[in-house]
């Protein structure tokens, strides 16, 4: 370390031990940055410790406070953006949150899929549910349930025949599961 570094460091911890309880008690009149007025203070310094050697400073109160006022902009500056991301994901979360009444009409729907399907062999159920509930294609189930294309085709005849004859039991409208996807 050269000699302009050390006096410039010694020189900015002399500032530190004159100013930081001043600068500390000023920003904590500053509205919402009581709470980190502290690590406000300790930044500015830092700041100025960064800043390079052989400055001379008149007045360094106002140095201070101008380097203090300027990180509190930018906290607040950071907390608004924040906000803002905040409240934008809310209403997208609830622009895309199905209803309770939604929600509770998709849980009966799948029950009376459930009950149709209800006495037909385990593999037939996964191939319906794969389909319609998971959205997977016919060769995609085949490779899932390590069935036959044919096979995967026959047992969705074998479901759906359930569903239709059943369609009177089926609700006329549903979000998530429609007769029209079955």
């Amino acid at each position: 370390m050269s000699g302009a570094d050390t006096s410039h460091r010694d020189y900015v911890g002399l500032l530190y031990r004159t100013h930081h309880g001043w600068l500390q008690a000023r920003l904590r009149r500053y509205p919402g940055s009581s709470s980190y007025a502290e690590d406000i203070a300790a930044e500015t310094f830092t700041q100025l410790l960064s800043v390079g050697q052989g400055m001379s400073i008149r007045e360094p109160r106002a140095l201070l406070t101008t380097i203090a006022r300027r990180l509190i902009y930018q906290r607040w500056r950071r907390r608004d953006v924040e906000q803002a991301y905040l409240m934008k994901m809310q209403h997208e979360l609830a622009l895309c949150s199905p209803s309770p009444e939604a929600l509770a009409q998709a849980h009966q729907t799948l029950q009376m899929i459930d009950a149709l399907l209800d006495g037909l062999p385990q593999k037939v159920r996964n191939t319906f549910l794969l389909s319609r509930v998971n959205g997977l294609t016919y060769p995609e189930i085949a490779a899932q349930l390590g069935i036959s294309r044919r096979s995967v085709s026959d047992y969705m005849s074998l479901a759906l025949g359930r569903c239709l004859i059943s369609d009177a039991a089926l609700p006329k409208q549903s979000p998530f599961i429609t007769r029209d996807s079955l």
